[in-house]
């Protein structure tokens, strides 16, 4: 407060009007904070005119500077059609307005203050005045060209302030466990409005910190439930409710009367992680204005935070839990889960590395919307969801994770599906894929048989089975059964020059797996001649930076190694990364 106060003064540079920021996480005090500067600032400056600008949307900066432009008693503020934003901004920019201090408060909407609304061109200028202005948004201070001393960073409370919040109406002996003390801060996150609320409860009560955090972790819904209590404490306006959960349900129930998409997108996040959720997730299917307004409401009601890259955003802890009561005493919480995992299945891709970083962003989404599901309700978006998620796992190497899921989805799809169905198959081929990367040789090579002997409905020739009998062949052959891995391998490899071409990459994959096995049995000559035929293909076909390319250029320089060719091999091998 000091280091703001030393700023915001409109006499502190009196060649430019100045402007000051307080920035931060959404529930920190920006807000507190710069109501207090505003009262001091009136009370050491008399001469001085504090204006207060909300800029959550459009409609509150217009009705904000009209009660500027009435205070001012400018001519034609009244009329229709008056052009409000410019009048004030034009009055204010003259000497003879006077001295003033002008707060835009949460100014985090980067669209709304430089896009087509552009209310950024409506900040008065002169050197009589000064603007104060409240963010969540870094790239809003960075735009305004705020100089880097003139911003006030207010970070989130530490454990030290929590705590000399939460004991002002407490007695002593309620915050005697340091420990319950500590960990209740930290489940109401350090935010400053839940320990308000809180301490007001247990000065009523006479309760101490463990007790309350007992009532609090023994369910989410005994927390929302004490977070939904009225409180009475000094220095609350009567018409403000204090109940955090109750204000957000208040402001939901708004916003499904006015936005009913946002309200939507509220229902689905909430058995979201609550970092980093993809807007990519309600996009599909809605239209484009439609969600980036039921965002904008979102944001203005500070349900959620949009993160920098603007592709995502968060969604505070309670606000999530407060959002899962009301459905689940509404009756709806199964029917939302079951829409936020049909719209997880339909944009989540199949996983490779190619597209990565779209799979990753959406894997902890799905892992906490399927956590909520108390029974399979056997809808392809199930499965679907489930496979992927193991497919994910899978890539990512994390094989007992995959493992786990894999046989989720078998066992869902056996059921709905039938064990003969293709797509059952797939999950049990998967299966085995993993439980061989974990070293469990036989249960995958037992699987990957049962895998064929029903792919063999498909035909022998079908690119699945052909895929089961590749498998097969790796499995056998880590465990040292390379003749048997080797007949099938060449069988593989025929019917795929057959079926695909000579050309095909999943021929060219049977060329390498054929050409290891011979490398393992000490066949040393035809494995050479075998890789440098696959790595040919596989350079003219996939290109020489291609994975899979570069995996057979390194076991050519394998099997050359292990016949003494070392000048050749060493000549391949720094090509290798």
């Amino acid at each position: 407060m000091d280091r703001l106060l030393e700023r915001v003064p409109p006499n502190v540079d009196k060649d430019n009007c100045q402007r000051t920021a307080i920035k931060g996480l959404g529930g920190v005090g920006k807000t507190q904070m710069a109501l207090e500067a505003a009262f001091r600032v009136r009370d050491q400056h008399q001469n001085c005119s504090v204006f207060w600008v909300p800029a959550v949307d459009i409609t509150s900066f217009e009705n904000a500077y009209r009660e500027i432009g009435q205070k001012l008693q400018l001519p034609g503020i009244q009329d229709d059609g008056a052009d409000i934003k410019s009048l004030v901004k034009n009055a204010m920019s003259q000497e003879s307005c006077g001295s003033w201090l002008l707060i835009i408060d949460n100014a985090d909407d980067v669209e709304l203050l430089f896009g087509t609304t552009a209310l950024c061109d409506y900040l008065p200028s002169s050197p009589q005045g000064s603007i104060l202005f409240t963010t969540r948004n870094h790239e809003v201070v960075a735009k305004l060209d705020i100089p880097k001393r003139n911003i006030i960073t207010a970070v989130e409370m530490t454990n030290t302030e929590a705590l000399e919040m939460l004991q002002i109406n407490l007695e002593e002996n309620q915050t005697r466990d340091n420990d319950s003390t500590t960990a209740l801060l930290k489940l109401l996150t350090h935010l400053p409005l839940a320990i308000k609320q809180a301490s007001a409860y247990m000065a009523k009560t006479s309760m101490s910190t463990t007790k309350y955090l007992q009532h609090c972790r023994s369910s989410d819904k005994r927390l929302i439930m004490l977070l939904s209590r009225e409180t009475e404490y000094q220095g609350r306006h009567k018409s403000i409710n204090s109940a955090i959960a109750t204000t957000w349900l208040v402001s939901f129930n708004h916003i499904l009367r006015d936005k009913p998409l946002a309200a939507d997108i509220l229902r689905l996040i909430c058995f979201l992680v609550e970092k980093d959720i993809p807007l990519s997730l309600f996009s599909q299917g809605e239209d484009e204005l439609e969600v980036d307004e039921a965002i904008g409401t979102l944001k203005a009601y500070a349900f959620i935070t949009e993160r920098e890259d603007r592709h995502s955003f968060d969604v505070h802890r309670l606000v999530q839990l407060a959002m899962q009561n009301w459905l689940q005493e509404e009756g709806q919480q199964e029917q939302w889960i079951n829409s936020m995992i049909q719209r997880l299945a339909d944009v989540f891709p199949f996983p490779v590395h190619e597209n990565r970083d779209v799979w990753r962003q959406y894997l902890p989404h799905a892992l906490s919307a399927v956590s909520f599901q108390e029974h399979d309700v056997g809808e392809q978006a199930d499965m679907n969801l489930l496979f992927n998620i193991a497919e994910s796992y899978a890539l990512l190497g994390k094989y007992r994770e995959a493992e786990l899921m894999y046989r989720q989805a078998l066992d869902l799809k056996e059921k709905v599906l039938g064990e003969e169905h293709p797509s059952t198959l797939d999950s049990m081929n998967n299966l085995a894929e993993v439980l061989r990367h974990q070293g469990k040789y036989e249960e995958a090579e037992q699987m990957q048989r049962q895998t064929l002997d029903l792919k063999k409905v498909l035909g022998e020739e079908h690119p699945s089975t052909l895929g089961s009998m590749n498998n097969l062949a790796i499995v056998l052959g880590q465990q040292g059964k390379y003749e048997e891995a080797e007949q099938m391998q060449r069988q593989t490899l025929d019917l795929r020059e057959k079926v695909l071409g000579e050309e095909h990459p999943d021929t060219l994959d049977s060329m390498n797996n054929l050409a290891e096995v011979l490398r393992h049995q000490g066949k040393y000559e035809e494995a050479e001649q075998m890789q440098r035929q696959t790595l040919d293909l596989k350079e003219k076909v996939l290109g020489e930076e291609h994975p899979s390319t570069l995996g057979s250029m390194n076991n050519l320089a394998e099997v050359l190694r292990q016949q003494g060719k070392y000048e050749e091999a060493e000549q391949i091998h720094p090509q290798t990364p």
